[in-house]
């Protein structure tokens, strides 16, 4: 009876254990939030992509300690992470676009989640060196986070209109992110870009 009891009880204080979520980018808005900064986004066809080019965002700058912001990304988004010499971090990773898990930090890109060509067709282009750097570099807010390599490459440049990521249950995380950024850096967005993020933050 006494042995009964006493796993029952620790069968108990496991169900009420707290399930730890991984570690995400900060800053994230309420679903309510982010609907609500949608819609005072400026709606607008995107701008010329005359002039840009990937250097005039320059990102991964050193962050100290022998430290880029790749590294403080990988530090800040994995589980049972450790910075040893040369700034190499190790631990544990799961991508929230696909749910993939990976132990090797080089299995991962780390994805600027509205990406340098949209901001330039949607305001950066006519920003300072330094502000393209900030935004490149955004450690504040939900703008950089570690996936799977293969996976950033199939979302290029892409809105929410042309692609998601492949886990459904990550679409409203998505897209409170994505406004966020948007409504951080003030920048425009397309009428289907809103469209798309509106279905998504249904979702939540």
């Amino acid at each position: 009876m006494h042995q009964t009891w006493f796993t029952a009880a620790c069968l108990g204080l496991l169900a009420i254990q707290p399930v730890l979520a991984a570690p995400t980018p900060p800053n994230i808005p309420s679903a309510s939030t982010a609907k609500s900064e949608l819609g005072s986004l400026t709606v607008a066809d995107q701008g010329s992509s005359d002039g840009y080019s990937r250097d005039k965002f320059k990102h991964w700058i050193a962050q100290g300690h022998e430290c880029d912001t790749r590294d403080l990304v990988l530090k800040r988004d994995g589980t049972g992470t450790q910075e040893g010499a040369d700034c190499k971090i190790t631990g544990t990773w799961v991508s929230p676009y696909d749910g993939a898990k990976w132990t090797d930090a080089s299995d991962l890109q780390i994805d600027h989640l509205v990406p340098l060509s949209n901001a330039w067709k949607s305001g950066a282009s006519s920003w300072t060196a330094a502000e393209r750097q900030d935004f490149a570099n955004d450690l504040n807010n939900p703008q950089l986070l570690p996936v799977t390599s293969s996976v950033n490459e199939s979302k290029g440049d892409r809105g929410p209109e042309e692609w998601k990521p492949p886990l459904e249950s990550f679409y409203c995380t998505y897209a409170e992110m994505w406004v966020k950024v948007k409504t951080t850096y003030k920048l425009t967005i397309t009428a289907d870009e809103k469209s798309a993020l509106s279905e998504m933050l249904d979702s939540c």
